[in-house]
């Protein structure tokens, strides 16, 4: 029985009781001795307030001053509980009052002081909903005859008693491990835990993709049960599943892959057609390998793939979301029949989109292509062989007409790009949360527009048909995370204004990066933008996605093999395919066709069985808090990943000197962006020896008081590296020259 308290009370909403047999089904108790487990846990919630029984069924008791939150500690002891709710009030918790909560852990917390204007409310945690260490990197230390592991993470206020249980201790003393935990601390009892590896005397020694694995708790490889569950998919595509799908064999079809090698084989799963109408139209087929076919909703693979909720990409390293015999299986090749559900678009000469079909297809693909080569065929089109010259005709109207159409149509609205070299072979947005317009292989980006567009029509698509979905959306940047850039950017010379100052919108970004791209700082300003982006949520709402220019609905759909949202956009689109309602009742004559847009505007029903419907609804008010979460994780592993490796290459240059850029001015120093190699360190205000500096925030610089050198944002400076710590990812700067002269302003008081 594998659950959290978090989980088992998101099935209780809107005070409706619950029964015991219901809550069974949902979190998957199948033996007498998990059926006894949560019978356990649902006594004691009832016991301490958190549920109340009804008639043998059970209710969630709602209290004003109790909240659910997300820790956030500081080495120092004390912590903030992060709060679900958009915008609500972060609340202080008091070491005392953490009830052996650790940071990361989802908690209830109860407010026992209201917050005022200067001061944030404060409170204490009544119950721990759900652990997020369930296992830790830590150095071993002996004490007398007992052994016991210290956290790396300096946020984990606690030691970790180690049990023995058949390891060797005496060899881990003083190096790095993973350890997991065997038992949470209860009352006055320590923590106890085993190690379950050896990674290295230290940090450095050990292998930067093995730390980021056991810092994140990432599940590094499937077991041999679940590697056998893939045998028992069927391989062959049986008749009568033919017989439900439209036939586009007969069509020339083409597929993209990346000229990047990885450690685990790539998952094509989207191909593309292109035709002309009898009309004068284009016609733009996406076609996207029906995964939901083969992985069946709520069988053995299906929960392995939401557990996981996210392919992991740690440089070379992938962590799939699904097996990679499933991926060799079902990826979609050449001269192979493949299942899809295709999104086919009908397009005018002038790229706008007159109206568009979703249904289930069988494909056979043509031609596989990577980027580079692609590029090669759209170079010089007089080295096509005659056998050729029609397929990349077919590219070319795809690259040189549809897609920059498309594209002109996102800057029309506001979107704006990224320069910046794409690490993640998504080919939507992806984590980035806009499109990144890569020097290098300029053609993936083209491709990024027509992706990008499939999804949002997929989301436009069971918004309208008013059927329950996931959709992906992403805040506005907050004013404060700009504000630097922005003072960044004027004193580097370039002259910007917000259209708006009570609100960002994408065109502000568009304008901006218009304006960056022409500076000599391209790389580094393009890379400080994008920090300051927010990161995109999933929602079961739809709502605006700000790097996108989006302002309604839009999701993911592109890769069901990757992405777990993506398969469940799928299994609703399947749904609507075998259960959807296409008229008000069956004595109706006429129904609406739910495959097309046409039917937009026209359903005044709903389109799923009610059963149905409140079924997906609650399963996604769950599902979106889980998916939320494994994206973070997997954007902080990638992170970590890049950010070990910036400090492994920056180890190796202590003592060097480089040119850089001062892109932040805190009291206590000043930050150095090293632009060729994007990595920042920090010039701390003690390594300045030969003056008083002191901070003006409003100008945002560090003055000199005898010799007016002032250190500014934009300011070009020579740094050399002075130390690394490497686990941590801090590098230490001191610099050798640079800076400017001060001038009255820089006097002013703030």
């Amino acid at each position: 029985m594998e659950f959290s308290i978090a989980t088992l009370l998101s099935y209780f909403s809107d005070n409706k009781l619950v029964a015991s047999k219901y809550l069974e089904k949902k979190l998957g108790c199948e033996d007498d001795k998990s059926i006894q487990q949560l019978q356990a846990i649902l006594d004691t919630l009832e016991l301490i307030g958190i549920l109340e029984k009804e008639r043998g069924k059970y209710r969630r008791v709602i209290e004003d001053n109790l909240v659910q939150a997300k820790l956030r500690c500081s080495s120092k002891g004390f912590c903030f509980a992060i709060q679900d709710e958009e915008d609500e009030e972060d609340i202080y918790v008091r070491e005392a009052h953490l009830s052996n909560a650790w940071n990361g852990d989802r908690v209830l917390v109860k407010i026992i002081k209201q917050g005022t204007r200067r001061r944030s409310p404060e409170g204490e945690v009544k119950l721990i909903l759900e652990r997020s260490n369930p296992s830790l990197l830590a150095q071993v230390k002996k004490d007398n005859d007992n052994y016991y592991a210290i956290p790396l993470d300096d946020r984990l206020l606690f030691e970790l008693s180690l049990a023995e249980e058949g390891n060797n201790l005496e060899k881990a003393i003083d190096h790095l491990v993973h350890a997991s935990i065997v038992r949470y601390p209860i009352g006055e009892h320590p923590p106890v835990g085993k190690v379950t590896r050896i990674l290295g005397s230290d940090a450095e020694a050990a292998a930067d993709t093995d730390i980021v694995c056991c810092k994140h708790d990432l599940p590094q490889n499937f077991t041999e049960n679940e590697l056998k569950l893939v045998d028992q998919l069927s391989k062959k595509i049986e008749t009568k599943e033919l017989e439900k799908r439209s036939d586009w064999r007969d069509v020339t079809s083409f597929t993209f892959i990346e000229d990047v090698v990885r450690d685990c084989p790539p998952f094509i799963e989207t191909a593309f057609t292109l035709e002309e109408t009898e009309d004068n139209h284009l016609q733009l087929g996406v076609h996207i390998i029906d995964v939901a076919h083969h992985i069946q909703s709520g069988s053995p693979l299906d929960k392995i793939a939401k557990k996981r909720g996210t392919t992991f990409y740690l440089g070379e390293k992938v962590l799939p979301m699904l097996p990679e015999s499933i991926i060799k299986n079902y990826s979609l090749k050449p001269n192979k029949d493949s299942l899809t559900i295709s999104v086919i678009m009908n397009f005018d000469r002038s790229g706008q989109l007159l109206e568009f079909s979703i249904k289930p297809t069988i494909i056979n693909i043509d031609h596989q292509l990577t980027y580079q080569k692609t590029q090669e065929l759209l170079a010089d089109p007089s080295k096509v062989n005659s056998k050729q010259k029609g397929f990349v005709e077919k590219l070319q109207n795809l690259f040189f007409t549809v897609s920059p159409l498309i594209k002109a149509q996102r800057l029309q609205r506001g979107g704006f790009e990224l320069q910046l070299e794409p690490k993640l072979p998504y080919q939507d947005e992806g984590r980035i949360g806009t499109i990144v317009a890569s020097s290098k292989t300029p053609i993936r980006s083209l491709l990024t527009e027509l992706l990008i567009l499939t999804n949002k029509v997929v989301a436009t698509h069971i918004n309208a048909l008013g059927v329950p979905g996931i959709y992906c959306i992403q805040p506005e940047p907050d004013w404060e995370e700009l504000e630097d850039l922005l003072k960044l950017v004027q004193n580097l010379g370039i002259e910007f204004n917000l259209q708006d100052d009570e609100e960002i919108i994408p065109r502000d970004y568009h304008n901006l990066t218009q304006l960056l791209n022409k500076s000599s700082h391209v790389n580094v300003l393009n890379y400080l933008l994008h920090g300051t982006l927010k990161s995109s949520r999933y929602s079961s709402y739809p709502g605006a996605h700000f790097g996108l220019a989006y302002n309604d609905s839009y999701s993911h759909c592109i890769s069901p093999g990757k992405r777990y949202i993506d398969l469940l956009i799928q299994r609703i689109l399947k749904l609507v395919f075998s259960e959807g309602r296409d008229r008000r009742t069956k004595q109706t004559k006429i129904g609406v066709d739910l495959y097309s847009s046409k039917c937009h505007g026209n359903i005044t029903w709903n389109v799923l069985p009610p059963t149905i419907q409140e079924e997906l609804e609650e399963d996604f008010r769950f599902l979106v808090t889980h998916l939320n979460d494994q994206e973070k994780i997997a954007e902080s592993a990638e992170k970590d990943l890049e950010g070990l490796k910036k400090a492994e290459k920056m180890k190796e240059q202590t003592g060097k000197v480089f040119q850089g850029l001062i892109t932040g001015v805190q009291s206590y120093g000043f930050f150095v962006e090293i632009e060729h190699l994007l990595v920042e360190g920090l010039v701390h205000v003690s390594s300045l020896k030969d003056d008083w500096y002191e901070y003006r925030s409003r100008h945002g610089c560090l003055v000199g008081r005898k010799n007016h050198i002032a250190y500014r944002l934009g300011d070009e400076v020579e740094v050399e590296v002075k130390s690394v710590d490497y686990y941590r990812q801090q590098i230490d700067l001191v610099t050798v020259g640079g800076g400017s002269a001060a001038n009255n302003n820089d006097w002013d008081e703030d």
